[in-house]
């Protein structure tokens, strides 16, 4: 008989339920050897880890050293109690987004996206823009009622704010994929600070995604929405569409 999950106090393992194992994978700026070793599992020890063990050490040949360890986690988390602030709102698939705009709108719904700033990452602007989509759902390129317009990567602020003007957009969509040093936060408050030294802020959805975004995040940063991994282009499109609509 399956043993029962207490959602109460949770906590991650790896060969029996509740044993705590979690492994590590971490490199440290320590020349490889013994001592490399003893600090990683110092490390884990401080980390709250019982039993630190390092099974594999990887000299990185220059003073750096790669790190595969366990250790067994003593804390648990309480899943009951935690709230996720996400996107609210039904998702439609591609036809009833078309439909949607279809019976709301005389018109088509121009949605203008970009990689800005020094990201040069387009996997994540292609997958919600690119006709062909991915992993089976297809991009707004291909959606009856939506303009879609992406512009690329490494597009400045300005340059994307001017291509939302001169189509009369009703939405801005921003991919962010390289986020070192927070270049994203940077970069995206930067767009939020431009539309609203312009006056535009208020007048299309601004919404924007990537791999270290959230819904909580954007919304801290002025966002309308915010997109993490595992979005689609339906996604997007409904919520877009349904703002829209609600706004009028």
């Amino acid at each position: 008989m399956s043993q029962k999950i207490d959602l109460t106090k949770i906590k991650p393992y790896g060969d029996t339920l509740n044993d705590g194992l979690m492994q590590f994978n971490f490199t440290l700026p320590v020349p490889h050897g013994d001592e490399a070793i003893e600090a990683a599992k110092q490390l884990l020890a401080k980390m709250g880890m019982d039993e630190p063990a390092v099974v594999n050490a990887t000299d990185l040949g220059v003073g750096y050293t790669m790190f595969v360890a366990y250790g067994k986690c003593t804390h648990t988390v309480d899943f009951t109690t935690i709230h996720v602030p996400k996107v609210e709102g039904d998702v439609m698939d591609k036809y009833g987004v078309e439909d949607f705009v279809k019976e709301n709108f005389d018109r088509e719904i121009t949605i203008v996206g970009a990689c800005t700033g020094t990201d040069a990452h387009t996997v994540g602007i292609d997958a919600i823009f690119n006709m062909k989509g991915f992993d089976g759902h297809y991009g707004l390129e291909r959606y009856k009622g939506i303009n879609a317009i992406n512009m690329g990567s490494q597009v400045p602020n300005e340059e994307l704010i001017a291509k939302a003007v001169e189509v009369n957009a009703d939405a801005i969509l921003v991919s962010q994929i390289v986020t070192q040093k927070d270049v994203h936060i940077h970069n995206l408050t930067n767009l939020i600070e431009l539309l609203e030294a312009e006056g535009l802020r208020d007048k299309m959805i601004v919404a924007c995604g990537g791999p270290r975004l959230n819904h909580e995040i954007a919304k801290e940063l002025g966002f309308d929405a915010g997109f993490g991994p595992g979005t689609f282009a339906e996604n997007v499109a409904s919520f877009i569409v349904t703002q829209l609509k609600e706004r009028e």
